[in-house]
């Protein structure tokens, strides 16, 4: 099985991001970070899936979200009307100056102030945008796209709670986002060109709060009945999640010998965008209920954790057994949030046993491992292991890791993974 994974082919996503730029800060104050490839803006951002946080125990407030469409007259225009789009409140402040307050869509809420505007300008005309978060931090630094495919790192520079940049606005349109947007639509087409030449099918699993539909990829072979499942994207900036999702999903449902053997035995389900409506809205936690999808799974008081659990034990009334599940978010670095392996779960060390080996193939790549149990917090990692006596894990990647590196992570981990459950090894052993 080694030779394997050495002979598969590495699937990449669609999206590219370069990183080959400098990304260059202008220091004018002590609280200016110094390097935001490898760290976060702020050192306050709370785990995006597994923290035990005031989220979980105080309803959220509801706030109204106000555009000032100041900025989308004149010269200069800068307009968040489109999928992902979001900015808030926006003024112009002084000839080719803008002012912008990202505003959360409820408190509390975890640190993860969204945006995502165009700028296009009568004729090429050197702008300044100050961007202010109301009541946190900002978390992430800007991106710029002008073909809405390839990103590169903004310069911009941090003074107290204000970040700075400059731009050249010009004719045609150029974005600046928090993270490269991957909206509903991407999900689409991404799935539609996996599943085109194969037996996978790609159909609606159900309709978000808003009517979206929420989208599920299936390989399923009637002469199994396991199943891995694969989440992504509860909450929606949490990109680099979504950029670890689709290798590793193509790695799983790839034509090479070690897929094929794979899918023999396991089927596959994948629901990779379970929040559209938070999605479309570049909400920074919620969906559209103002609601954290991942303390929604004890209770099922939202549709999008209900259509997965009513879809989930539906399949088991039909004599279908989950085996392993797998919940893709994004945080301030690389971890993987797992179970302990003393609660009580089948093949106790196999999560350890598969993170060793990357972390083996892997030397320049830190695997940390976090176990933790939350049966009250309504975390879906906790979830799978109490509905169902299975090790599930939450995969974070970190907001600022190198998307080249991201992408190998989810290939190489995808391949140890199908060699560890097609293994004889006995996973309730050290």
């Amino acid at each position: 099985m080694m030779k394997l994974l050495k002979t598969s082919s590495l699937l990449l996503p669609l999206f590219l991001f370069s990183c080959t730029t400098a990304h260059v800060i202008e220091k004018e104050s002590p609280s200016v970070v110094a390097n935001t490839t490898t760290e976060q803006l702020t050192a306050s951002v709370i785990s995006s899936a597994d923290e035990t946080s005031l989220t979980s125990a105080i309803k959220p407030v509801k706030l109204t979200s106000i555009t000032n469409q100041s900025c989308a007259i004149g010269k200069v225009r800068l307009t968040a009307n489109f999928a992902a789009g979001r900015m808030d409140e926006c003024k112009r402040v002084a000839e080719n100056e803008f002012d912008i307050i990202l505003v959360p869509e409820n408190t509390p809420i975890n640190s993860s102030p969204w945006y995502a505007f165009k700028i296009q300008a009568e004729q090429n005309t050197d702008i300044k945008i100050t961007m202010r978060v109301r009541g946190d931090n900002h978390r992430y630094p800007p991106k710029i796209s002008r073909d809405g495919k390839t990103w590169q790192l903004q310069k911009y520079k941090i003074k107290g709670k204000r970040l700075i940049m400059k731009v050249t606005a010009s004719p045609k349109p150029i974005i600046i986002a928090a993270q490269e947007i991957i909206n509903n639509q991407y999900y689409v087409d991404w799935a539609k060109k996996l599943t085109d030449e194969n037996s996978f099918t790609h159909s609606v699993l159900g309709l978000s709060t808003q009517g979206r539909p929420i989208y599920k990829i299936e390989s399923r072979n009637p002469q199994t009945n396991e199943w891995v499942i694969i989440l992504g994207r509860q909450h929606p900036p949490e990109v680099t999640g979504a950029l670890a999702l689709f290798p590793f999903v193509e790695t799983l449902l790839s034509s090479s010998e070690l897929s094929n053997y794979f899918l023999r035995k396991y089927n596959v389900l994948v629901i990779p965008n379970i929040n559209p409506d938070g999605v479309d809205a570049g909400n920074w936690r919620s969906n559209a209920n103002g609601l954290d999808l991942n303390r929604d799974w004890v209770d099922f008081t939202q549709v999008e954790t209900r259509l997965i659990n009513d879809y989930l034990q539906h399949l088991v009334a039909q004599g279908q057994k989950i085996k392993f599940a797998i919940d893709f978010h994004s945080t301030k670095s690389d971890i993987f949030y797992t179970m302990p392996v003393d609660y009580g779960i089948e093949k106790a060390y196999f999560v350890r046993h598969w993170l060793a080996e990357l972390d083996r193939q892997m030397p320049n790549f830190n695997v940390v491992l976090r176990p933790g149990n939350n049966p009250d917090l309504g975390v879906s990692k906790q979830y799978f292991s109490d509905k169902f006596g299975i090790h599930a894990i939450t995969y974070e990647m970190g907001d600022n890791t190198d998307r080249t590196k991201i992408k190998l992570i989810a290939f190489k981990s995808a391949n140890i993974l199908m060699i560890n459950m097609l293994s004889d090894v006995d996973h309730d052993k050290q």
